[in-house]
């Protein structure tokens, strides 16, 4: 049980983020004067279709792409199910092959579980145990059926970040479509559509300090990709429903606050993670990080402390109860009870023991170094408890 006086410090930004009081602040007007419908001739709908196209080009340029290539969606699920199901429809004719990594959200791997009942082929390439895909095997797994790659710019669970130029490149000169799941990474690093040779990108808002329920699929020009919702042609007919103009609104406002402050706040998380490390690093002999280091969002760190990995639930709840929300791995991971261990870190050559065993920290705009010290006093504390406890057993 929680006390009420207890020092709360929210340590999951990978699973969501607070929404900014400045992208509250840009939402509020269409919730209440702007509420037309944006698809409607008259001046409530005018009005706020003029705000829609503002909202959409300011995105586009964030990212280095065209208005009319950004299809706002309910989030990135729902835009990595439109890139991935939309692409094996419309070049069904060319080839039933895809390509993702082995490491991709519970939304990639689940929806190419689904195309495989539908006729078509997925492969999954691996990782090193730094998270990264090993190029040599994706170059040979490419072929003439292959109509798409999917591999994620940054992974939710430990913040690996791809080479999607490269990878770019490679789909470019091979005559196939690249998708990015971007979700982790938009906001925080930048990105490039024309010079990381993307042809599809997915984005969301609720993970860079705006509303839940909102983001985008980016589709280059000429990409022959067919729709999921079929209905009254919004988003150039594309993706069919009234667009959710005040989280539109808050999403821009969410991605400009972080275009406007990257610079900045990339050093100072980083400086922050590297102080966590360093106090982990100090009080256990046995901790250990899962990833790359070198190819990591500066706002990530995924580990474990050896002999403790079998206690790291108990070990989050024992933080909870401290006021300190802490993640074993990917929040939405946590709804598939069939699920014992990270396909993520079992990918990357860990045991199922150790894949179990792994604490997710995950950096935010609203993190100090107060919370910092406090998590490090905290968790040192808390495993002190656990270790008293088996060293008696």
């Amino acid at each position: 049980m929680l006390a009420s006086n207890t020092k709360k410090i929210y340590l999951d930004n990978a699973s969501t983020t607070p929404i900014d009081s400045r992208v509250l602040e840009a939402m509020l007007p269409y919730l209440s004067d702007y509420f037309g419908n944006a698809s409607s001739l008259h001046s409530f709908g005018t009005t706020v279709k003029e705000s829609l196209d503002n909202f959409r080009s300011q995105l586009a340029g964030f990212i280095n792409a065209q208005s009319d290539e950004i299809i706002f969606t309910s989030g990135g699920t729902e835009a990595n199910n439109f890139a991935l199901k939309g692409i094996a429809f419309a070049n069904r004719s060319k080839g039933n092959h895809i390509i993702v990594s082995a490491i991709e959200h519970d939304c990639i791997l689940n929806t190419c579980k689904w195309l495989e009942t539908q006729g078509f082929y997925i492969s999954y390439v691996p990782v090193d145990s730094d998270g990264l895909v090993d190029m040599e095997k994706l170059k040979r797994f490419i072929n003439a059926r292959t109509t798409l790659v999917s591999v994620m710019h940054a992974n939710n669970e430990i913040g690996a970040i791809q080479p999607i130029e490269e990878i770019g490149r490679l789909c470019r000169e091979r005559n196939v479509y690249f998708h990015t799941d971007a979700c982790q990474s938009f906001g925080k690093i930048p990105v490039d559509v024309v010079s990381q040779n993307i042809s599809l990108m997915s984005l969301n808002a609720h993970k860079i300090y705006g509303p839940k329920g909102v983001g985008c699929l980016y589709v280059k020009k000429g990409v022959n990709i067919t729709p999921l919702l079929h209905g009254g042609g919004q988003e150039f007919g594309l993706r069919s429903t009234t667009e959710n103009i005040a989280g539109i609104a808050g999403f821009a406002k969410a991605a400009e606050l972080c275009m406007n402050e990257m610079g900045t706040e990339i050093g100072r998380i980083t400086h922050l993670r590297n102080k966590l490390v360093e106090g982990l690093q100090n009080k256990f002999e046995d901790f250990y990080i899962n990833g790359s280091m070198t190819h990591r969002l500066p706002n990530n760190l995924n580990f474990a402390v050896h002999g403790l990995e079998g206690e790291t639930i108990r070990l989050l709840l024992l933080l909870d109860e401290n006021g300190i929300a802490v993640s074993a791995g990917s929040a939405c991971s946590n709804n598939d009870t069939s699920k014992s261990a990270s396909h993520v870190l079992q990918a990357m050559g860990k045991d199922p023991f150790e894949a179990r065993g792994a604490i997710r920290v995950s950096l935010g705009r609203f993190n100090t170094e107060d919370d910092i010290d406090h998590f490090l006093k905290t968790i040192l504390q808390e495993i002190n408890k656990l270790s008293s406890i088996f060293s008696k057993t």
